[in-house]
């Protein structure tokens, strides 16, 4: 599925409404190409304006060091105030420019940062959709947002500015050389000595903060699971066992949490000593320097404030540097999981309207390689409705996720009137399939909402229809809201049972060609299941092909053919009322059907 791509026009890099230079525009990207590299190789004019800016505010940094010489040698020896005027307003205009470009340059990192938030947000969503579809780990999954978040917040933040102002140290550093090599060694030295201090952080903090992100994962993940199993939690005792594995999983984060953090903030705090001291030591060898009259007193002052602009890069780094192995793993585990083939362009094939062929079929489950289902081979026509039968764990709903596209066939094909599933673009084949899985889920909305898949453009008409269909029309119309009621995360608010009806309804909602139902009436009352019957016969009637899982011989009435497997293999397949004569068939498994759905 191809994901929503926005172009950033140059104009989008503003600052208080002033836009920034053409020279920092966020280049567009292709649309197709949503890896983690290439939205940053996008934002290659952005992060050269940056550069840009960050040498235009290290160059107007040597303006407290020059001023200070200036005040010094000049101003106090001449006794001239005009000249301290003069260099006053020089002065005062020069930190206006450096206050507009600091945060000129913050602005473009905030909003590199927005960019790539969203150009990666329509493909991890889709990654996260396809995680558990892939029987990948739903903590893999839930920790991708937090990881995009991760390297956003990197981004717009200070660290970056580390970098694009370290190459500027070895100069400041060659300035205080040309004052005296001896206050240019001792600048030197610090910085040698910080710099190796920030190695030292990337080496004993690696390990711990990558596994105190593990940690976190698990314990985001252990929360929403716990979360939605509550009440059984609740009723059968659970809440205490939960609550121990809780606090073990919070206890180790935050013993790694805080390794990590106590070693930042003693290295931190060891860089500030270092810098602090460096400046004193500058100063105190350029005292005696003066003594000696080799330097100038100003000069004395100018080495010191040049030498905290030169030390402050490597002391922003080791600050930061936690920050930056978080955000370094959070990119990695970012390019490993969104690593998806492309999505290749399909050719819209018209509406599916005759025909659902499965040849040879055989699926296995996600991250399995054992299949489920093996050999199974039908044909239904247009008006057809089938009722899959079979012992439990026999590969019934697994059979019903391969027709519906979920689960791929590892042998033999699916067809749609003639054209395989793999053909088909998913969201224009979306519409012509109705499917109620046997777990099922409402979205966070309305009743409306949820008939109508989430679609905008629904017509109360179709959503209505779509209700009328399932029987749960009067139902709705009951509620205080009626079908603008709201029924919260997973449609908590409505009992199972009309949980289910609303989704048979969305499952017939635009009236799809392919109707997929998996135990739809597992949670029926009556009047319930008389209305499945009814809806199904509606809807052969219209010409769609339905396919039911049923335990239960009610969920059968309506249908036209039964297939029957075992151990996922097809038995039997054959219309329902030969098989109801023939009621030897199947070494006696069907005497009749529908005692076999029993």
């Amino acid at each position: 599925m191809q994901p929503t791509t926005q172009t950033k026009p140059a104009s989008s890099f503003r600052t208080d409404g002033v836009a920034l230079d053409r020279a920092v525009h966020v280049s567009p990207g292709t649309g197709a190409d949503l890896s983690l590299r290439s939205i940053l190789a996008h934002c290659r004019s952005a992060f050269l304006g940056v550069a840009l800016f960050s040498c235009i505010i290290n160059l107007l940094m040597l303006t407290g060091p020059l001023f200070m010489m200036q005040i010094y040698d000049r101003v106090l020896t001449s006794g001239s105030i005009p000249t301290l005027i003069a260099l006053l307003l020089l002065v005062t205009g020069l930190y206006i420019f450096y206050a507009l470009f600091e945060v000129l340059r913050s602005r473009i990192l905030i909003k590199a940062g927005e960019y790539l938030d969203q150009r990666l947000s329509p493909t991890v969503f889709q990654t996260i959709l396809a995680q558990p579809l892939e029987g990948r780990s739903q903590e893999r999954s839930s920790s991708l947002v937090r990881d995009m978040d991760t390297v956003r917040k990197f981004l717009s933040g200070t660290g970056p500015l580390a970098f694009f102002d370290m190459p500027w140290t070895p100069i400041f550093l060659a300035v205080i050389f040309v004052f005296h090599p001896v206050l240019g060694l001792i600048a030197a030295g610090g910085a040698a000595i910080l710099l190796a201090i920030a190695i030292v952080s990337e080496f004993i903090n690696r390990g711990l903060v990558d596994e105190a992100s593990v940690l976190q994962a698990r314990r985001s993940h252990m929360a929403g699971s716990s979360q939605k199993n509550a009440e059984t939690a609740r009723a059968m005792g659970m809440t205490g066992e939960l609550e121990r594995r809780w606090s073990e999983i919070a206890s180790t984060y935050l013993q790694l949490n805080g390794r990590a953090s106590n070693r930042t903030g003693v290295l931190s705090s060891v860089t500030k000593a270092l810098r602090l001291f460096m400046q004193s030591a500058m100063l105190a060898a350029g005292a005696w320097l003066a003594i000696l009259q080799e330097v100038s007193p100003g000069t004395i002052i100018a080495a010191s404030i040049i030498l905290s602009r030169a030390l402050a890069p490597i002391e922003l780094a080791v600050g930061n540097w936690r920050g930056f192995l978080a955000a370094r793993q959070s990119s990695q585990r970012l390019k490993s999981l969104l690593k998806r083939p492309e999505h290749r362009a399909t050719t819209a094939l018209p509406a599916p309207c005759k025909t659902l062929r499965l040849s040879g079929v055989a699926v296995s489950p996600p991250a399995s390689s054992a299949p489920t289902i093996l050999g199974v081979d039908f044909t239904l026509n247009a008006g057809d409705a089938l009722g899959i039968l079979g012992p439990s764990g026999s590969g019934k709903s697994t059979l019903v996720r391969a027709m519906a596209g979920i689960w791929p066939t590892i042998r033999g094909d699916i067809r749609l009137d003639g054209a395989m599933l793999e053909h088909w673009d998913p969201d224009r084949l979306g519409p012509h399939i109705g499917y109620l899985p046997q777990s099922l889920d409402l979205f966070a909305g309305s009743i409306a909402q949820n008939i109508a898949r989430l679609d905008p453009a629904a017509s109360d008409g179709d959503i209505i229809e779509a209700a009328k269909l399932a029987g749960v029309h009067d139902l709705i119309v009951s509620l205080a809201e009626g079908y603008d009621t709201e029924i919260g995360e997973g449609g908590h608010i409505l009992s199972v049972g009309q949980r289910q009806r609303i989704g048979l309804a969305r499952a017939l909602y635009g009236k799809p060609f392919l109707i997929l139902l998996d135990e739809p009436n597992s949670n029926l009352d009556q009047a319930g299941e008389k209305a499945l019957t009814k809806a199904i016969e509606t809807m052969r009637s219209h010409g769609s092909i339905v396919v039911v899982v049923a335990h239960r011989p009610s969920a059968v009435e309506a249908v036209s053919h039964i297939l029957m497997i075992d151990r996922g293999r097809q038995l039997v397949f054959d219309t329902k009322d030969r098989l109801n004569r023939t009621r030897e068939t199947a070494a006696g498994l069907v005497t009749p059907v529908t005692a076999a759905a029993e």
